[in-house]
Formats: structure tokens, C-alpha cells, sequence
């Protein structure tokens, strides 16, 4: 007897080394997994600027000379940064013109126009176009305020001298490098949001007409300014300063314009007095405009329309609009704008020919008027009708800027020839030498019209051309990258079925492990030869290291799925001897998930689709709760209400208009929803079903006030909102002690939920009241609502699971027994995970994106803003003002991950488990949109395409932090199990005399089952 006890004890010791072996290999297969999926998530996330947005800089051409005579000895070039066409053309509520100086020189003595900008509307961006003639891929956002990172030519390149004078942050990236500059800029503190920023503007002409006077007493400064090919650059930033800090109808923006355009015409009295040779052009337009909420960013008409206005030395004087002005109607430009549309009747401007331009126009425009070449890598279209040339100048000026842009097509394909070993050339222009000699033939017996057009059908066949090689490798780079992220999934896949259910002990049998050792290394030898032939290939080609990446990440992922060649046998066998009706749940499950992904893919487009998803859902969950929960229960009333609250918010505009009487309300509102959830805490032990997420039966809390203190603080910063927005609004400086208030509230807040009890509903309303105060403090209208509405849902969310956990037929305890047994490798604590699992995942993904789209557009970059930071910071400080954005945004992704990681808790399912299920369902939506990026039409939807994928492709990573900062909250919590808590439920029924009646109640309501029976007995004796 006591052998046999030595044996036993010796083989449960040895199972339990063994199990606990499998359980360190499984987490360093987690480990290594998530760093896998991190890698090749940021590796594909640059295919897509492969595949879509290559650069379009290319270097090694040579300048194509114009072969007329410069128009103009100078050029003046005036950019209001964030100016907007309308507010700049349109009168004010008297009746005045707010540009009367500017509006006097388009009625007078030269063109006007509106310049259409594409997305990224953006300083960096734009100023590009307009100097340099290139529209930078849409990855350019992420450099706003960095210096340039690859070198490229433009108009202050070409100048013999440039003179600049503004901010900071876009003089030293335009300018900085060049040896032939002078720059004056203001320090970062003048960017003070809490201010009135038009001094900004008076700045930097202060500085410019200082330097202008200084160079009378010094002749090298002198002998600077009166060369030929001089540029003057002036940046005023105030609008766009005035325009994210009050709006652009507020009354000190519009009082910004009259202050632009004064100082335009102090400009032009101030260099006309000087030089006195009527030898300097002038060209005054804006980077952006600015939209109604005070944001830039997108391809909103109001960011994308811009003010024309040029006039000065070769510059032609205004034309009355005529029936036959316009040759090319039906135009369309960058910003998807149709050329002729009409211009409308406030602006007061009918009776002018209005001349329309891309931005980067506006370089090849430069350039001719100052006799330079155009900028080596210039797309843009020369505008004839501002510059005052003849006709065969004209024809002569476009020639040149046709020779610039063929020239960049012959140095990409002469490129692209030297490194393919299979070259495809353009077709279209196999004979370009024949073009440009029948051109010069039409130039030389005076056709200027013919020579025109076949410079201009030249052109177009460059720019087809310069396109075809920036999409050379599409379809390679697709195939790879597909496959790959296909691979990624399928591993996924494998991973969970391997490590967290329990098929991989009911389908292997030990010969086919043995089997499935000796057939691994074998498959790993191909898959090396594959990617050793591949990678030849691509250096014979001199492909870029992103190629290869690309390539390794597809073949390495194959390979592992084929060396699973036997356990996919396998679960192909154990599927076939499965029952129909299990392949039918399966089946069914898969189209459930697909159905819902696609109809998230969908909302990205759409978002109204959520109120009509909780409206159903509402209704449908309420239900099945009333007619499966056995007891009565205001559970299904509360869920349906929560779902229909929170379905109102996909119904608002995306742009949250301000309202902070509404800001300050909803800290009330989250109060009330912290003490309901307090006293369900204190007040529900009388019923099991409220056991395993209530305190009760653990240690009293160590601060019995906590609670209160987080009320306090809540209702501390919904008065705070008031007092500083109300001396924002009236321009008063945000105090030094409000700022330090805010800061305050908002770092402690967070830090007390540290300090709650660790009873779930008792955690999970602490972090709810934790991270109110910070979230009012930057809001700025309903989302201050959506905040608490979302956080009902979440509740309903968990007490649903608890609710199907209450009525599941089988207890944790032995279904955690069992999966021990059959040496799966989970925790001890933890289950299996079952088919009927994947619902949690994929309530996660919807909950998920709802926080995306629920007080706004996440995808659209004009949504971020930027007013919102001014409670904690007014004085412009780009990264700390993105930080607190972008912490406000994650702040409800946080909520949903506290109460995910619960649930995990709740009903006994490793977490990392779902994790990866979480991954896989985030890859479906993520190939969905790899597809769905554009690099044609409206930049509208190209730039809301990229948007899209960039956030899917960016979720792995996001939900990864997320759930390591979050897991700071959440791993205090304890969960009371299920049969403990019958337990707990039926001890308080047997002192209160219940006995045979809490017997009934308990077996009927719980469904124990006939373990719990027997437990039950023995735990109530005699009584029973």
C-alpha cells in the first residue's frame, strides 16, 4: 500500500513537471510570437508607400534653362499660413472686404486665383509643393515638424539669395541648409494660444524692414538684396496660430486677415521704395486653410482652398471674365475641385477672370518669373495665364517645363533598367526624341499653337510615364505581402488551437510526433533554399532592404505553417470523423465573425451603422437574458438602455462643436454612474449571481474613501473646464495656477484606482472615476457624455457574461480539473477555450472601434483637436500637444481593455489567448483595407484609405501597450470562483434557516450539477 502511494505521488510529481515545463515553453512562444506579429506588422505597414506612395525624389538631372529673358529681377513671396479662400474673399457682416489693399490689387494690377492643396494639408507638405513642385507621399504627416530627410531641389536652391522671416518651425526646414540664406525667426514661447498671434506677423515684416534698413549701412548686405534672383519670403503664421485657438469665425481671426493684408502692402511700399526699378514680383497665397472646428489635416474644401493673388514685374493686369476665357473646362484639380466652378457671388469678384492653380503650380510659376529652371523634381503645370509673356515666350517657358519633367522620366527609367534583370519600358514613349524634334520644328516656323499642344501632350505622356515606374514592382510587392499577411493568420490559427484548446491531446497519437520531429527539419531546409533563391534575385536586381524584409517575413512564415504539416493532417482527420452538425457550428461561427468584420470594415465609411448595431443588439441581448435568467432581474433592462444610449453618439457630427455647460454637466453624470455602481457593490450579497464580481468576502479596503476622493476630484475638474475655458474665451492668459490644478488632478486621479478594492466591479468603477477627471479636461463637447454612456456599456458587457457564466451547465472548477488531466497547457486556474468563446473577441472589436468613431472620425487627421490641450498647455509645443491627443483618444481604449482583461478573469480563459484571437480578427480587417488604399481620385479617400489601414495595421502594436499599461489596473483583481460562491451563497441560506428551500433555489438557479450537489450536502450535514 504505501509503494503504491510512493508511485502515485512520484508520477503526480513528475505530470506536474512536466506540465509546468509545457507552461514556461508556452510563454516564450507568446513572447516571441507578439514580437514576430510587431516586426511584420511594421515591415507590411511600409509596403504600403512601397507598393502606393513611392518617393517621388529622384536625383542625378540635369536643369533644363529657360530660353527667355527673366521677367523679373526679384520675387516677393508672402504665405499666410492657415488662411482659408472664403474668409479671405468674402466681406465681413458691414459689408467690408476684409483684404482691401489685396482685393485692390486683383481689380487693378494683377491675377487672382484659388490654389488647390491635396492631403496632408499641412505646413510641411505644402510648402513643398509650392516651392519645390512635388506633392510629398502622404507618410509626410509623420515629418510635419522635422527637417527635410531626403535632400530635393527648389525655387530658394535656384535663387542666388534668400531672405526669410517667420516661425520657427518652418523657416530652418525650408531654409536651414542653404548656404545662401539669411533667416530671422521667433522663439517657440511666441506661440502662445491663450494670445491674440497677429503680432506674429508684425514680427517677422518688423524684421524684414529692419534688415532692409540695416543694408544702407552695409554694403554687403546691400550688395546682397540688389542682385538678380533674389527671394523674399515672408511666413505669417498668425491666422493659423488665431484659427486653432479660437476658430476661423471668430472675430480675431477675421481681424487676422486685415492685419495679413496690411502688412502685404507695407511689403510692397516698403521693396518698391527701396529698389525703385518696378523689377520685383509678387505672389501672396496661404499652405492650408483651417476648418470650422479650428483643425487642418484632410481634404475638407476649407483646408484645401487657398487665396492666389500675384502681381509686379511680369505678372499680366486683370482680365473681364469672358464666355470663351477658359480652354480647359472640365479640369479637374488635386483636391478632386472641377476647373470653371462658379465662384460665388459674396466674394464680389465676377466681372475678373479668376485663374485657378494646383500648388505646385506655384513653382514652376516662381521659377519663370525669376529666369531659374524649374525645380529638378517639379510635377507642376506652368499657368500661363499669370505670368505676361508672348507667344512664342510662352510656348518656349512650357517647353522648358515639359523638358524638366521628361528628364526625371528618363533618369527613373534608366534606374529602374540598370537593376531589373526583365525590363518592361514605357511604351508610350519609346519615341520621345521624335516628339521634342517635331516640337522644335513647330517653334521654328512660327506654330506656336501646334508646338503647345505637343508640349503639352508630351507632358502628360512624362507624367504617365513617371507613374508606371513609380508602380513598376505593384504587383510583385502585393503577391509577397499577401501571402504574408495570409501566412500570419494561418499561424495565429495554429498557435491558439496548439496551445489553448484541447485538440491537440485528442488527435495526436505518439507516432505521429515521432514522425513530425523527423519530417520538421526537412521542410526548414526548403524553406532556407527558398529564401536563399529569392534573396539572389533580389540583389541581382538591387532591390531595397524593405524587399527582402518583405520576402523573409513570407517565406519564414510559410515554412513554419509546413512544418505543422502533420497536426493540420491530423485535424483534417479529426474534423472528418466529427458530426455534421459540428461542422455546421463551425462553419456558422466563421461566417458570424466574418459578417461582423466586414461590417466594421464597413463602419469606417459609414459609422451610422453602429446606432443601428446597439439598437439591435440592444434589443436581442435583453431578451435572451429575460427568458434564460430564472429569477427576476433588472439586468436586461439596464443592458437594452445602455446599448441605446451609447447608439446616440454614431448619430453626431463628426466635427464636436464646442459646449462646455455640456463638459461640465457630464461630470456630474459620471459621478452618478460611480455611486450606482458603489452601492451595487455594497448592496447585492444576498444573491449569488453578484458574488464573483462584488468585494464581498474579501479584505475590507485599505481606503474606505477612496471612493469619495474620486468623486471630489470629478467634480473638481468639470469646474475647472469652466474656469479655464471662460478665460480662454476671454482672451485672458490661462494662470499659471489653473494649469497647475489641472496637471494635478489629472496625475492624481490616476494613480488612486491603484489603491481600490480589488473586487472587480470595485477596481473597474474606481478606473472608470480614475481617468474621468483627465478625459473632462480635454474635452471640449459630447464626448465629455460618450465617456459615461460608454462605460454603462462596458458594465452591461461584464454583467452579460456573468449572467451565461451563472447559467452554464458545467463549473470552471472541473472543467479546469479535466484540462490538467488531458495535460493541456493552460494555467491551473484556467479553462479550455471553447467555440463559444470567439463572441468575447469579437464584442471586443466592436467595442473597440466604437471608441474610434464614437465622438468623431479617428481615420481623418482634421479630428485631432488640437483646442482640447489648452486647459494643461496654450504655448505651442508640438509634441507635448500630440501626446496629450493622443492620450485623451486612448483613454476609452483603455476602459474596454480593463473590462476585457475582467472577463478574461471572470469566466477563466488565459488572456493571451484572446489576445491572439483579438490579432486575427484585426488581420482580417487589415488585408480587407490593404486593398482599399488609393492613390487615385479624390485625396479625400486616399488620404482616409491610408488612414485606415495605418490604424488596423498599427492595432497589434496599440492593443499590446495597452494591455501591458492597463495590466497595471487590472492584475489586483480577484474573481471569486463559481462553486465558492455557491458556497459563500449557501452558508448565509443555512444561518438564516433556509435550508431545503436554499437547496432548491441554489441547484435550479445555478445548475450545479451533481458534484455541486453533493459538495452542497456535505457542507450543509444534517440539515440537509
Amino acid at each position: 500500500m504505501g509503494v503504491d502511494g510512493i508511485v502515485g505521488d512520484g508520477e503526480v510529481e513528475g505530470r506536474e513537471a512536466e506540465l509546468y515545463n509545457k507552461r514556461r515553453w508556452l510563454k516564450r512562444r507568446e513572447r516571441w510570437l507578439v514580437v514576430l506579429g510587431v516586426v511584420l506588422h511594421a515591415v507590411y505597414m511600409f509596403s504600403i508607400f512601397d507598393i502606393y506612395f513611392r518617393s517621388p525624389i529622384v536625383h542625378g538631372m540635369d536643369p533644363v534653362r529657360p530660353r527667355i529673358n527673366p521677367p523679373a529681377k526679384r520675387l516677393v513671396f508672402i504665405v499666410a499660413d492657415g488662411l482659408r479662400a472664403d474668409k479671405f474673399f468674402e466681406p465681413d457682416s458691414e459689408g467690408y472686404y476684409r483684404a482691401p489693399f489685396l482685393r485692390s490689387v486683383i481689380k487693378g494690377r494683377g491675377r487672382w486665383g484659388v490654389s488647390h492643396t491635396r492631403p496632408p494639408t499641412e505646413s510641411r507638405p505644402a510648402h513643398i509643393a509650392m516651392i519645390a513642385g512635388f506633392y510629398e507621399d502622404p507618410s509626410a504627416i509623420t515629418k510635419g515638424w522635422k527637417a527635410n530627410p531626403v535632400e530635393f531641389d527648389s525655387v530658394f536652391n535656384r535663387s542666388s539669395h534668400t531672405f526669410s522671416f517667420g516661425s520657427a518651425d518652418i523657416v530652418p526646414i525650408l531654409c536651414g541648409a542653404l548656404p545662401h540664406s539669411t533667416s530671422r525667426t521667433y522663439p517657440h514661447s511666441f506661440e502662445d494660444f491663450a494670445a491674440d498671434a497677429s503680432f506674429l506677423d508684425e514680427w517677422s515684416f518688423d524684421q524684414f524692414q529692419s534688415l532692409l534698413n540695416r543694408s544702407n549701412e552695409d554694403p554687403k548686405l546691400k550688395q546682397l538684396f540688389l542682385q538678380d534672383n533674389v527671394v523674399i519670403y515672408l511666413h505669417l503664421l498668425g491666422c493659423d496660430t488665431n484659427g486653432h485657438a479660437y476658430r476661423p469665425y471668430s472675430s480675431i481671426y477675421l481681424n487676422n486677415i486685415k492685419v495679413v493684408d496690411h502688412i502685404a502692402e507695407k511689403v510692397y511700399n516698403l521693396v518698391e521704395g527701396y529698389f525703385k526699378d518696378n523689377q520685383t514680383a509678387y505672389i501672396f497665397t496661404a499652405d492650408h486653410g483651417m476648418s470650422d472646428k479650428g483643425s487642418h489635416g484632410d481634404g475638407h474644401p476649407s483646408l484645401t482652398n487657398t487665396p492666389l493673388v500675384a502681381w509686379g514685374a511680369g505678372v499680366k493686369y486683370p482680365r473681364l471674365m469672358s464666355s470663351g476665357n477658359h480652354s480647359d473646362y472640365g479640369f479637374h484639380f488635386v483636391d478632386d475641385h472641377l476647373h470653371d466652378m462658379p465662384t460665388p457671388i459674396e466674394w464680389g469678384l465676377n466681372g475678373i477672370e479668376r485663374v485657378d492653380v494646383n500648388q505646385a503650380d506655384i513653382a514652376p510659376l516662381m521659377s519663370t518669373l525669376l529666369g531659374l529652371p524649374c525645380p529638378a523634381n517639379s510635377v507642376g503645370n506652368l499657368p500661363l495665364g499669370y505670368i505676361n509673356l508672348n507667344k512664342a515666350e510662352e510656348v518656349e517657358a512650357v517647353v522648358t517645363s515639359t523638358k524638366q519633367i521628361l528628364n526625371q522620366f528618363l533618369r527613373k527609367s534608366q534606374i529602374k533598367q540598370s537593376n531589373s534583370l526583365h525590363f518592361k519600358p514605357f511604351k508610350p514613349l519609346a519615341q520621345y526624341s521624335s516628339i521634342l524634334d517635331q516640337i522644335e520644328d513647330r517653334i521654328s516656323v512660327g506654330d506656336y499653337e501646334a508646338a503647345l499642344k505637343l508640349s503639352q501632350n508630351l507632358r502628360s505622356l512624362a507624367l504617365e510615364g513617371l507613374h508606371y515606374f513609380q508602380t513598376y514592382d505593384w504587383l510583385m510587392l502585393m503577391t509577397v505581402v499577401t501571402l504574408g499577411y495570409i501566412g500570419w493568420m494561418v499561424h495565429l490559427v495554429l498557435h491558439v488551437l496548439q496551445s489553448y484548446t484541447s485538440l491537440p491531446e485528442n488527435i495526436f497519437r505518439k507516432e505521429q510526433v515521432v514522425q513530425l520531429r523527423n519530417n520538421t527539419g526537412k521542410v526548414y531546409l526548403c524553406g532556407c533554399l527558398l529564401m536563399g533563391i529569392l534573396f539572389t534575385l533580389l540583389f541581382l536586381e538591387h532591390s531595397s532592404l524593405l524587399y527582402h524584409a518583405y520576402t523573409a517575413m513570407t517565406v519564414f512564415l510559410w515554412t513554419q505553417i509546413f512544418s505543422k504539416y502533420w497536426f493540420l493532417k491530423a485535424l483534417w482527420r479529426d474534423l472528418c470523423g466529427r458530426k455534421f452538425s459540428y461542422i455546421i457550428k463551425i462553419l456558422a461561427t466563421c461566417a458570424v465573425s466574418i459578417v461582423i468584420l466586414e461590417f466594421l470594415v464597413i463602419s469606417f465609411t459609414e459609422r451610422k451603422l453602429y446606432t443601428w448595431f446597439f439598437l439591435i443588439v440592444g434589443v436581442v441581448a435583453s431578451f435572451h437574458l429575460f427568458f434564460s435568467i430564472p429569477w427576476r432581474s433588472g439586468i436586461p433592462i439596464f443592458l437594452w438602455i445602455a446599448c441605446w444610449f451609447l447608439s446616440i453618439f454614431t448619430l453626431m457630427p463628426a466635427e464636436i462643436p464646442d459646449n462646455t455647460p455640456l463638459v461640465a454637466a457630464s461630470g456630474a453624470m459620471i459621478i452618478m454612474v460611480g455611486a450606482a455602481a458603489r452601492w451595487l457593490d455594497l448592496h447585492t450579497e444576498g444573491h449569488g449571481y453578484w458574488l464573483s464580481i462584488t468585494n464581498h468576502g474579501m479584505k475590507k479596503p485599505r481606503f474606505p474613501m477612496l471612493f469619495h476622493l474620486q468623486a471630489l476630484l470629478v467634480a473638481l475638474s468639470s469646474v475647472m473646464v469652466w474656469l479655464s475655458t471662460s478665460h480662454r474665451t476671454q482672451m485672458q492668459e490661462l494662470l499659471a495656477l489653473h494649469q497647475l490644478i489641472n496637471w494635478s488632478i489629472a496625475g492624481v486621479s490616476m494613480i488612486l484606482p491603484l489603491f481600490s478594492a480589488t473586487g472587480l466591479l470595485s477596481r473597474l468603477n474606481s478606473i472608470f472615476l480614475g481617468f474621468a477627471p483627465t478625459f473632462l479636461l480635454l474635452s471640449i463637447g459630447y464626448e465629455a457624455v460618450f465617456y459615461g454612456a460608454f462605460a454603462l456599456v462596458l458594465m452591461a458587457w461584464i454583467l452579460f457574461e456573468n449572467a451565461l457564466l451563472n447559467l452554464s451547465k458545467v463549473e470552471l472548477s472541473s472543467t479546469s480539473i479535466k484540462s490538467v488531466k488531458s495535460k493541456v497547457i493552460v494555467e491551473r486556474d484556467n479553462r479550455c477555450l471553447q467555440l463559444s468563446d470567439v463572441r468575447i473577441p469579437l464584442v471586443f472589436m466592436v467595442l473597440f472601434n466604437v471608441t474610434f468613431f464614437g465622438t468623431g472620425n479617428f481615420a481623418s487627421i482634421a479630428s485631432f483637436e488640437i483646442s482640447s490641450v489648452y486647459r494643461f498647455i496654450t504655448v505651442f509645443s508640438p509634441f507635448l500637444m500630440a501626446a496629450l491627443l493622443i492620450f485623451k483618444l486612448f483613454i476609452p481604449f483603455m476602459l474596454v481593455i480593463c473590462a476585457f482583461s475582467a472577463i478574461t478573469k471572470l469566466i477563466r480563459v488565459p488572456r493571451p489567448a484572446y489576445y491572439f484571437v483579438v490579432i486575427l480578427f484585426s488581420d482580417v480587417m487589415t488585408i480587407h483595407f490593404f486593398f482599399l488604399v488609393k492613390n487615385t481620385g479624390s485625396w479625400l479617400e486616399i488620404g482616409d484609405s491610408l488612414s485606415r489601414f495605418a490604424i488596423m495595421s498599427a492595432q497589434v502594436v496599440i492593443v499590446l501597450l495597452l494591455f501591458a499599461f492597463t495590466n497595471i489596473y487590472t492584475k489586483d483583481i480577484q474573481i471569486i470562483p463559481i462553486h465558492l460562491s455557491s458556497r459563500k451563497a449557501m452558508s448565509r441560506l443555512k444561518d438564516s434557516g433556509l435550508f431545503l428551500k436554499g437547496l432548491a433555489v441554489i441547484i435550479w438557479k445555478l445548475e450545479i450539477g451533481r458534484d455541486g450537489y453533493h459538495e452542497l450536502k456535505a457542507h450543509l450535514g444534517t440539515h440537509a
